[in-house]
């Protein structure tokens, strides 16, 4: 072997470094192996929930963030296309210190993440590599076949970790079988410069309408807006211009926001699909993040899911060393704990993006009448709220519930929600 590991990890994503520094910091040998020539660069939006605030602020990394790096927002406005509002969102129902989103300017977190496993595990963060196959001995996985600045390297290893994204190499090699769904709708992102302080989150949506609009540091405003794949480049061809007056008809208040919008350079599109694995481990190999579970980005949870699977994983992949057993067994129980709780965001996300972008008259009406409904009813926004900030492993709605929602049942808990105190 070239080299020689306990723990190689394919994959230096929001997951995959974070995997990194937690197995570092429990004296577990890794080496981090990323495609990519570089750290992630380009246009994203990306809002970071209580669930990541709380993870990174235990790692020591939420307070490494540069200060003027994020913008709090407290209130989520959701409206219908045109402006009347529907309903409003508080995060802070939720418990301190946590209790808004951060919205991130693009890559600062993964940058953050990277330079700290740079910091902590010198010489273990390899950029430019490619996972070609495992080595095996006896049909038992050993390491894996890499190259690293195109010269091919042996590299030996305990357990390979594929955390390499929804196209997974280390998955197919494992040879698990994953259903792969790739959705029609993806989202434009754009970056806009506000004209006054746009401090509070809006949500339009309307038939086929969803048009995010998120305070960014610096008086920016990311602007995510729901487009097929295959009509993006009819949008572009019919210009900036008509689209800004498309963004203008569903939200006519903000049109000087929108006449900031001058140059397709201003955009970024990001596809959307949903990954699920039959099963994330075999001997001595297991994947994790995108590569086991994507899920749509409209759960606003994809980073922070990473993340929460790769503290999990290190707890495992430590029990697991200090057992000496790298079998599919002893790494079983970083799905069981997981699994479930992926299951239901995925299937969040799905259910609202089919009634929120829906095209139905009938199912806009009955949207259009849950969210009034949750605008008076605190108990149902916090279970909802909840499980966007990552705080509940349970769906938001049990079929009570939804009968409550929809208005066809009196809920006389609507203003039970938890009490929380600042802690001293």
């Amino acid at each position: 072997m070239d080299k020689t590991t306990d723990v190689l990890i394919i994959g230096a994503g929001g997951g995959g470094a974070i995997l990194g520094i937690a197995l570092s910091r429990k004296g577990i040998a890794n080496l981090v192996l990323e495609q990519a020539a570089g750290p992630p660069e380009g246009l994203r939006g990306e809002i970071l929930q209580p669930n990541g605030q709380a993870l990174l602020h235990n790692l020591g990394l939420l307070e490494a963030l540069p200060a003027d790096a994020s913008k709090p927002v407290r209130f989520f406005h959701f409206l219908k296309s045109g402006g009347k509002r529907l309903c409003t969102i508080d995060y802070g129902m939720l418990p301190p210190p946590f209790n808004r989103a951060l919205v991130m300017w693009p890559n600062v977190v993964h940058h953050t993440i990277l330079d700290c496993l740079q910091r902590e595990n010198s010489n273990g963060l390899h950029f430019n590599a490619t996972f070609k196959s495992f080595l095996r001995e006896e049909n038992h996985i050993v390491g894996v076949q890499a190259e690293i600045d195109g010269v091919p390297l042996q590299i030996g290893a305990q357990v390979v970790v594929g955390a390499d994204g929804p196209f997974s190499q280390v998955r197919e090699a494992m040879g698990i079988s994953a259903s792969l769904h790739r959705y029609k709708d993806g989202y434009l992102v754009a970056a806009l410069d506000s004209p006054d302080d746009f401090g509070e989150a809006q949500y339009y949506v309307g038939k086929k309408t969803i048009l995010g609009l998120f305070p960014a540091p610096g008086q920016k405003v990311y602007a995510l807006y729901m487009v097929s794949s295959h009509s993006l480049n009819q949008l572009k061809e019919q210009g900036v211009a008509a689209l800004r007056e498309k963004w203008k008809t569903i939200a006519p208040a903000l049109g000087s926001l929108f006449d900031s919008f001058v140059d397709w350079d201003q955009t970024a599109y990001m596809g959307t699909g949903r990954v699920r694995a039959k099963t994330w481990s075999v001997d001595r190999a297991v994947v994790m993040g995108d590569a086991a579970h994507g899920m749509n980005p409209h759960a606003s949870q994809g980073r922070m899911q990473a993340m929460v699977d790769a503290l999990t994983l290190a707890s495992v992949l430590e029990d697991c060393q200090r057992k000496q057993d790298w079998t599919a067994k002893s790494l079983e129980p970083f799905e069981t704990a997981r699994r479930s709780h992926i299951t239901m965001l995925q299937q969040l996300a799905d259910e609202e993006v089919f009634f929120w972008n829906t095209g139905n008259p009938v199912l806009g009406m009955l949207r259009d009448r849950v969210f009034r409904t949750m605008d008076a009813n605190r108990r149902l926004q916090y279970q909802v709220l909840s499980a966007t900030a990552g705080l509940r492993s349970t769906a938001p709605f049990g079929w009570l519930d939804r009968f409550q929602a929809a208005g066809l049942l009196p809920d006389p808990r609507a203003d039970q929600v938890p009490v929380h105190t600042q802690p001293a």
